[in-house]
């Protein structure tokens, strides 16, 4: 178990570099308005209010300015001023979003404030930071990207410019992280999902909205039937429920309350829009909402009638699409939409079973993962827990968050993960352990996650009667494997650069004839796959033989199978496998033995 620590010397590296790019920024565009440059992982960011668009061509001369300014070994001077003293000299200077960060400390009860100082930059800041420009590596940082940033994140505010850069501690962890950027740029599940044809944002239908084109349907496919054989063999009943459900149930179940911010508007029904539109009042209506999670459904369901004790743990699992507003700028493909489908998944247990029941779960996610290809050391495991100093924003009480936070440490513990603790995580109606993924860059992603939660039985006066006859409160674990298939399936397509494993690939055999003259023989094999469920295509277009197998190489296909006349009079195929230069001319019924072994054994 580790916890978070205090910032380390690459950090204070990091955030100091993008003081020096302020500076290098205010010597280029001398009216230029700061606004914030914190340090971020792999390096760091400076937003900024300029004359002028940037343009990418600006950025290697800031780089210049950048170590020119480093060369000088200009020492960061701290000192500490008054708030007054500080607001009269950054609105002297012109700085009018430090002057608003300084107001805002101000209201916060802060009475000082601190500056640094390097060279001819003054800026606020708490620091900490090395002691002169001269201690920043000019060989190992490098500025990346251009981009648009809302001041404090708001859409409402003005649009600045955001200038990201890469920085390490020497001049060969930049070379790798360079050459980590170019590979993560061939394996962008945006530029492999176009390539592949497999889905695509439409602006028309909305973005955040992905829409699957066949073969992309086909993956989810393959995907999810995985999910539900392995969900049934772990003892979980199926279950289904609608897109939208009445505004009432949201508000008992606390979402309307604690979530709202992130949910659609209410849809009124019974209500014309002419009626609308002269503000007449339906004589009956209600109000809906798009479902943002599953929960209250299968609670609705539990509900639905009486539960001995016996019955218990109950495993209930969906693959439900829910939708959720995310702002337009933290869209991105498949890992941040709006409407997502989650695999989720509710158990409603005696507080004797919960134990078992979580450490259950626990096998069945890093059990996932591995049958997926995602290793341990791709997973790092966080225990979300309630901020102490802001228990107004969670349900619950007291006791309840004490129990649920100390049965999932103990969990974490028995199963061994190595797990970090990070106060102030937990959703609003209990604590949680997530597992996230870590892309090609070492990015984490938001994938598994277990959550305990006490919220949820008391709203909805949920019971069971124990065996005294008495009714007692069921305990939920909320649960997911994937997270979201549009996130897995964005991780999966990354992970394996689009050259999915045979049992996950969408097109597992290509068959080509070297000309028309053999398309027959080319069919009369793909018959012999449909019955074990091979999927395959047959190329029997117009172009070139080689330009045909180049298409399918492109594709990424696991098995390229031409066939001739040689081939045609031994009921043969020369297998051109995609791991493997070397061809080889097999029968027919080898190849398929040869298929469906490695199709069963998850290579």
């Amino acid at each position: 178990m580790t916890t978070k620590k205090a910032p380390n010397q690459l950090e204070i590296i990091r955030h100091s570099a993008s003081h020096v790019l302020a500076a290098a920024v205010l010597e280029m565009f001398p009216e230029a308005k700061l606004a914030i440059g914190p340090a971020i992982e792999n390096g760091f960011y400076y937003d900024f209010d300029l004359p002028r668009t940037l343009i990418p061509e600006d950025l290697p001369i800031l780089e210049e300015k950048m170590k020119e300014i480093i060369k000088k070994n200009y020492p960061f001077e701290r000192a500490e001023i008054s708030v007054e003293e500080a607001v009269k000299d950054f609105d002297k200077a012109g700085q009018v979003y430090k002057v608003e960060l300084i107001n805002d400390l101000k209201k916060d009860g802060e009475e000082k404030v601190s500056v640094y100082k390097s060279g001819h930059l003054v800026d606020l800041c708490r620091g900490p930071h090395v002691e002169s420009t001269g201690k920043i590596p000019s060989d190992a940082f490098k500025l990346t990207k251009i981009s648009g940033a809302y001041w404090r994140g708001d859409e409402k505010n003005k649009m600045l410019q955001r200038i990201y850069a890469v920085a390490f501690e020497t001049k060969e962890e930049l070379k790798n992280y360079l050459h980590m950027l170019e590979e993560a740029e061939k394996r962008d599940h945006r530029k492999i999902g176009k390539e592949l044809d497999l889905f695509h944002i439409d602006e028309k239908v909305g973005i955040g909205l992905p829409l699957w084109h066949p073969k992309g349907a086909l993956l989810w496919r393959i995907v999810e039937d995985y999910w539900y054989s392995e969900h049934l063999k772990n003892g979980y009943d199926l279950v289904r429920s609608p897109h939208i459900g009445n505004r009432e149930l949201w508000e008992t179940s606390g979402h309307w309350g604690f979530y709202n911010a992130s949910m659609y508007p209410p849809m009124e029904i019974g209500q014309t829009l002419e009626d609308k539109q002269n503000n007449i009042k339906p004589k009956e209506s209600e109000e809906f909402l798009l479902k943002p999670m599953n929960c209250p459904f299968h609670v609705q369901i539990y509900n639905n009638d009486l539960k001995s004790y016996r019955e218990l743990p109950l495993r209930w699992a969906e693959c439900g699409t829910v939708y959720r507003f995310e702002k337009k700028g933290e869209l991105s493909g498949l890992t941040r939409v709006r409407g997502f489908t989650q695999d989720d998944a509710h158990i409603f247990c005696r507080i004797d079973q919960v134990e078992e029941e979580l450490k259950k779960v626990v096998d069945f996610i890093l059990h996932i993962f591995k049958s997926f290809g995602f290793n341990t050391n791709l997973i790092n495991v966080y225990l979300s827990l309630r901020d102490q100093k802001n228990k107004e924003k969670y349900a619950g009480n007291d006791d309840g968050w004490e129990f649920t936070q100390d049965i999932l440490r103990k969990v974490a513990k028995e199963k061994k993960l190595n797990f970090t603790e990070e106060e102030g995580e937990a959703a609003f109606y209990g604590p949680k352990l997530d597992f996230k993924l870590k892309d090609v860059l070492g990015r984490e992603w938001q994938c598994s996650t277990l959550q305990f939660d006490f919220n949820l039985p008391e709203r909805f006066n949920m019971t069971f009667i124990n065996s005294k006859g008495e009714q007692e409160r069921p305990y939920v674990l909320h649960r997911a494997l994937f997270g979201s298939f549009e996130r897995f399936l964005a991780l999966l397509i990354e992970h394996y650069a689009g050259a999915f494993p045979l049992w996950l690939s969408p097109v597992q055999a290509m068959i080509i004839p070297v000309s028309e003259k053999f398309t027959a023989y080319a069919q009369s094999v793909g018959v012999q796959f449909i019955e074990p469920g091979i999927r395959f295509q047959i190329d029997d277009s117009d172009e070139s033989l080689g330009k045909r197998i180049r298409a399918a190489k492109m594709q990424k296909i696991p098995y390229i199978l031409v066939v001739g006349e040689k081939e045609a009079s031994a009921d043969s195929v020369a297998v051109n496998a995609r791991d493997n230069e070397k061809q080889e001319v097999m029968k027919v019924d080898e190849f398929l033995e040869k298929i469906e072994k490695e199709i069963e054994e998850k290579k």
